[in-house]
């Protein structure tokens, strides 16, 4: 599998856990309780599984070998998907701060989780849109068999030494599981 695949398929996962935080912060804006359990778990797969791991492929593999083909970093696609990454973890550290408040029993903190999660999940959509449609596209055309193929290397040492093995295999299952959670609202 090519390594853009790879990284839409992952988005793909990204999406199912998306939607199950829209419920999430449905349920919460009208005033809703909320497993703070799942929450946590939503907050979690998003720094982990989005951000450490494929962000981390991105912004550490594909991005710079995209860049070294010719693709500008600084007033292009990649300084625009970068500061997209900066952006979705800000709104990543708001949901946490306010979910450890909401956990300790301050419900008040149930705004500022919809605030951030709407944020992320608004931010996300449009940042996978982009990925999926523009900057996939352009690295299928450009990277050459090698490339790709370098590429698919290094995505696998980030999921298995530097994620650890079958972490990804878990972050998979909490995906369904929280999907499981936001059905039952």
């Amino acid at each position: 599998m090519r390594p853009t695949e790879q990284l839409k398929e992952e988005h793909r996962v990204i999406e199912k856990v998306l939607s199950a935080l829209d419920e999430f912060a449905t349920a919460l804006h009208e005033g809703r309780d909320v497993s703070a359990e799942s929450l946590e778990k939503a907050a979690d797969f998003f720094s982990n599984f989005a951000d450490k791991c494929h962000h981390s492929k991105e912004e550490r593999h594909l991005f710079p070998l995209l860049e070294q083909s010719g693709i500008p970093k600084e007033g292009g696609p990649l300084g625009v998907m970068l500061s997209e990454h900066d952006q979705a973890r800000g709104f990543v550290r708001g949901m946490r701060e306010a979910i450890e408040r909401y956990a300790a029993g301050d419900r008040a903190a149930a705004s500022d989780i919809v605030k951030n999660a709407r944020g992320y999940i608004d931010l996300l959509h449009h940042h996978i849109l982009k990925e999926d449609n523009v900057l996939y596209r352009m690295a299928e055309d450009m990277l050459s068999k090698e490339d790709q193929e370098n590429l698919e290397r290094c995505f696998h040492h980030v999921e298995e030494a530097e994620m650890g093995e079958h972490v990804h295999d878990h972050y998979l299952a909490i995906a369904a599981e929280l999907q499981q959670e936001a059905a039952k609202l």
